[in-house]
Formats: structure tokens, C-alpha cells, sequence
């Protein structure tokens, strides 16, 4: 079940950041900010339990951006991911969005693969983007 995103979800959405991200994971201040501004962000939860999020951030007038999709391991391949996306697909149409973009470990290619079923596209790359690994980011854009 897709819910809105909470004060009290940080916590186990950071237990999965820092089984996901490791050393390059999101802080607690970082989703405090996310959603002080307002910003789009769903939870998955599976019996009561947070098994993945993503958030969205609209750029009026006509952009969006994926902010960040994650699901706990144990989770993977059965759908997350796909249901969070297409909940953040539907919102950057609500919003008016012409366009989604992302950013994207260049090393992730599940989540680049799960990206093109939807259309998105490389468009531009980011070098030494994720810190401390030193990983290139893609950027990815997919029109509405």
C-alpha cells in the first residue's frame, strides 16, 4: 500500500538509505527538509512496515524531479519500485510536468532499466556526482 510519506517514517527509511547507500546514504535532516518544502513523498508499506519510498520535486512551470527511489532489499523485484514510480509519474502529470528528469548511479542498472521501461533516456552524466564513492551520476529525462 502507497501512503504519504511522514515525520515518522524517517527513521526505517533511513535503515533502508543506509543498507541501500551506505556511506553515501540521505540524513535524517536531509527528509526533514524534503518535506518542509512540500515536496512529493510516498512510503510503501508491507504489514504496517516502510518497504520502500521516493519523492518528487515539481520545477514549475513544466519540470519534475525524481528525487530518490529506494526499497529494501528484501523487497526488490516484486513491484516496489514500479508501483512508487508510476505513483510519481502520476503526480508529475497532476502537477502539470512536461518533462521528468533523474539522477542515477551509473553503476545502478537495475534502476536504469526500471527508468527506460518508462521512456526515460540519458540525457547528460555527472562526473564524481555521488561522493564518497566518486560514481558518476546519468541524468535521465523522460517527456510527458
Amino acid at each position: 500500500m502507497i501512503s504519504d510519506f511522514r515525520w515518522w517514517h524517517i527513521e526505517p527509511v533511513l535503515t533502508i538509505e543506509d543498507e541501500l547507500f551506505g556511506a553515501e546514504r540521505w540524513t535524517a535532516p536531509m527528509f526533514w527538509n524534503e518535506l518542509a518544502s512540500g515536496h512529493y513523498y510516498r512510503v510503501y508499506l508491507a504489514k504496517g512496515e516502510v518497504v520502500g519510498y521516493a519523492g518528487l520535486a515539481a520545477s514549475p512551470p513544466d519540470e519534475a524531479w525524481i528525487n530518490n527511489v529506494g526499497v529494501r532489499r528484501d523487497f526488490q523485484r516484486r513491484g516496489v519500485g514500479r508501483a512508487l514510480v508510476d505513483d510519481l509519474h502520476a503526480e508529475a502529470a497532476r502537477v502539470g510536468a512536461r518533462q521528468i528528469l533523474l539522477e542515477v548511479a551509473a553503476d545502478n542498472e537495475p534502476a536504469q532499466r526500471l527508468y527506460a521501461s518508462y521512456g526515460f533516456e540519458v540525457i547528460g552524466r555527472r562526473r564524481g556526482y555521488y561522493q564518497p564513492s566518486n560514481t558518476d551520476a546519468l541524468v535521465m529525462s523522460h517527456d510527458l
